[in-house]
């Protein structure tokens, strides 16, 4: 996808998108076979562009992109064709700000031009789930989603030892995944799981069994978020994400007493 020439059309999905002129866009790209790709769609915004009603995000593509013929190093490639390629109804509500959780995640922590199709599989078989009537799906496909993607860059301990000793964990006792020291024994106060259970989570994620993961992180939601969030935010240097903080705030605004009728004039 990334050379001079157009190839065949690859997967992908819009992460995120931004006005480049009056007519064009600048699209982040999350690619099975590139990683996370920067593009030019040229004329995206014309009121009869091809382009314009399929560059939507959590919509999978068939894309084909290139460099420029008078660059060939440039790092922002020029979208040639982008097609729909079926997909799940689109996200609305408190799914919406789920998917778009998933995709400022990837922003951040995936690197341009580094491909990742066991993540890729991963976030286009988690779409599905946010949508769900059942928030413990949700937040348990939330957290194998965000245990796959520590673990395919390269930011998750092994979970079936403990990480200073290689030992194997002992399946009664209680460990807790620390940033800064990894898989270590429980201390007081601090989000834990049994043994058997980090080395379930363990298996899981070596036989790529996304189901499987799920099922497991439905059982440990409040132990797992905990320590799934500061994982995150240590690595991502940061205390909360944008996504999040738009999260809370919709969710003040609508928890928020209606405003009292007044008989006075506005000002």
């Amino acid at each position: 996808m990334s050379s001079r020439r157009a190839t065949a059309p690859a997967p992908a999905y819009v992460l995120h998108r931004y006005d480049w002129s009056e007519s064009s866009l600048i699209l982040d790209l999350f690619s099975r076979d590139q990683g996370r790709i920067t593009v030019a769609a040229k004329g995206a915004k014309r009121p009869y562009s091809q382009l314009r009603p399929v560059l939507l995000p959590f919509q999978r593509l068939l894309v084909v992109a290139s460099r420029p013929a008078k660059d060939e190093t440039a790092d922002i490639l020029t979208l040639r064709s982008a097609e729909w390629a079926g997909g799940q109804p689109m996200l609305g509500g408190a799914a919406l700000f789920s998917g778009f959780y998933l995709n400022e995640l990837l922003m951040k922590l995936l690197a341009r031009h580094d491909p990742h199709p066991l993540l890729f599989d991963a976030y286009a078989a988690t779409l599905p789930a946010l949508g769900a009537a059942d928030d413990t799906l949700t937040q348990a496909a939330l957290r194998a989603f965000e245990i796959v993607l520590l673990r395919e860059i390269g930011l998750l301990p092994q979970l079936d030892e403990q990480t200073a000793s290689g030992l194997a964990v002992a399946a009664d006792t209680p460990y807790q995944l620390r940033p800064e020291l990894g898989l270590v024994a429980w201390q007081q106060g601090e989000a834990a799981l049994p043994g058997a259970r980090w080395a379930a989570l363990q298996q899981a994620l070596d036989h790529g069994a996304l189901a499987e993961l799920q099922a497991l992180c439905a059982q440990a939601l409040p132990a797992l978020k905990t320590t799934l969030r500061g994982l995150l935010h240590y690595h991502l240097g940061s205390p909360r994400l944008r996504t999040r903080d738009v999260m809370i705030d919709a969710q003040q605004l609508m928890d928020a007493p209606a405003p009292l009728a007044s008989t006075s004039p506005p000002p």
